[in-house]
């Protein structure tokens, strides 16, 4: 009896196993589509090549400062006694921006023009003993000639007018010397006040009155103050090094300011740097960049013109917003994007199309390389998109790109306009999709089609 049981046990065991490898086996064949069933496809995004114009753009982002802007240092040190403007002053060339404590140069000024003085009574002085020696010797050499005195005495006295000829023009050399220091110190002097040297406004004023400033003979000196013309606004961006050599002086520019988010500027490349602005140098936040400067075209700081308006704004105590033209101050930050190159009516496919995939790791059908010639390590990538090609199959395709904006890549090779690329899902297009793949649109808005050619 008991050996029926452990028969009947056995028997269970086995066909339970064997339901198991079958039902198993049926899900796998399914899975592969060779039963129960059609292949199962990718929904995917698509588009078709089209014909478009293509500009290049390179976006950067930097500050506001004006075009002309001159730094105001003093050339003599001492304390500033008059201070007639404030930050903000529209100023004409030649008025009064300060004046330093004059006294002390104005007793260099007197102790150079006594020098003088005594450098010319002396130069006098030696002058008449010049022709005092030049009588003595004239006299001694007609005595010498009729033998009335000796040699010896007509020498002394010829020696004595040499001498006080001499003299005479070492203190012509001193009188030089002293109109000198006496120009110095009246220059010195003439410093003490200084003036606009454009026409403009007085962006920056750094010092107050009554405060002590260094000249510019000392070191570096002070900056008192910055005169600049706010009429003629420039941005100054960084631009990266990969981008900076498909930037040109003349390139235009779209530009984007913080304090007028709604507004787009014209702007043109004036002027690109020769040397480089790294930071973070020797690390892995190294970042190497060049200035580019962009003027702005649009008419500006009509509070700042040099007509005079701003006289206007402040005696009706307008406020800048009021104004149709903008109001840009010195440090304010934007963005730029600088049109560097454009093609015309030119083979494009959507950014996301491209993608780039390792050619050593295809099959040789879909033009990958053979086994017995792949090196262990070794890759070959290549540009691809992945075209719709009978029965909504894929294929891979290699393409040559050009330049590119911000949604399509220029196609100089590969494609034909027409033809319907894979755009999305981007894990499919980058890694997973794979030559010959079944796949079917999917629409934003709607049933699942199959994609067709």
């Amino acid at each position: 009896m008991a050996k029926k049981k452990s028969a009947t046990k056995r028997i269970l065991t086995l066909l339970i196993v064997l339901v198991v490898i079958a039902v198993v086996a049926i899900v796998g064949l399914r899975a592969s589509g060779l039963v129960g069933g059609k292949e199962r496809a990718t929904q995917v995004e698509l588009s078709e090549v089209e014909r478009r114009t293509v500009t290049q753009l390179v976006t950067a982002s930097g500050n506001i400062q004006p075009e002309i802007e001159v730094r105001i240092s003093p050339d003599v040190s001492g304390e500033i006694v008059e201070l007639p403007i404030v930050e903000g002053d529209r100023v004409t060339k030649g008025q009064l921006l300060a004046r330093i404590k004059p006294d002390f140069y104005q007793a260099q000024l007197d102790q150079a023009e006594a020098s003088v003085l005594q450098a010319k009574a002396n130069e006098a002085q030696r002058r008449a003993d010049l022709l005092n020696a030049e009588l003595e010797r004239n006299r001694q050499q007609a005595l010498y000639e009729s033998g009335a005195i000796s040699e010896a005495a007509f020498q002394s006295a010829d020696t004595r007018f040499e001498t006080m000829k001499a003299s005479y023009e070492a203190s012509q050399y001193s009188v030089r010397i002293a109109e000198a220091r006496l120009k110095e110190a009246r220059e010195q002097l003439s410093k003490t006040t200084i003036y606009a040297p454009m026409d403009g406004t007085i962006s920056i004023l750094a010092v107050e009155l009554g405060e002590r400033v260094v000249g510019t003979t000392q070191m570096t000196g002070t900056e008192m103050m910055r005169v600049a013309k706010l009429n003629q606004m420039e941005m100054v961006v960084n631009v990266n090094e990969n981008d900076v050599v498909n930037v040109a002086v003349g390139d235009t520019a779209a530009m984007e300011i913080d304090a007028y988010p709604t507004r787009i500027f014209n702007g043109i490349v004036t002027e690109i740097a020769n040397s480089a602005r790294v930071t973070g140098s020797g690390s892995q936040e190294q970042i190497t960049n060049f200035p580019v400067k962009i003027r702005i075209l649009d008419p500006h700081n009509v509070s700042f013109d040099e007509s005079g308006v701003d006289d206007v704004v402040m005696d009706n105590e307008l406020p800048v917003a009021s104004l149709e033209m903008p109001n840009f101050r010195p440090g304010m930050s934007g963005t730029v994007d600088i049109f560097t190159h454009t093609v015309d009516d030119a083979t494009t496919v959507p950014i996301q199309a491209v993608t780039v995939r390792d050619f050593m790791q295809l099959d040789v059908e879909h033009g990958g390389i053979a086994d017995s010639l792949r090196t262990p390590g070794e890759e070959d990538l290549r540009r691809v998109v992945f075209v719709v090609a009978d029965e909504s199959r894929v294929r891979i395709q290699e393409v040559e790109t050009g330049i590119a904006d911000d949604s399509h890549y220029v196609i100089l090779s590969g494609l034909s306009v027409g033809d319907r690329v894979v755009t999305g899902p981007y894990r499919a297009v980058s890694r997973t999709l794979e030559p010959g793949e079944l796949v079917e649109e999917r629409e934003e808005d709607g049933p699942v089609r199959m994609a067709s050619n």
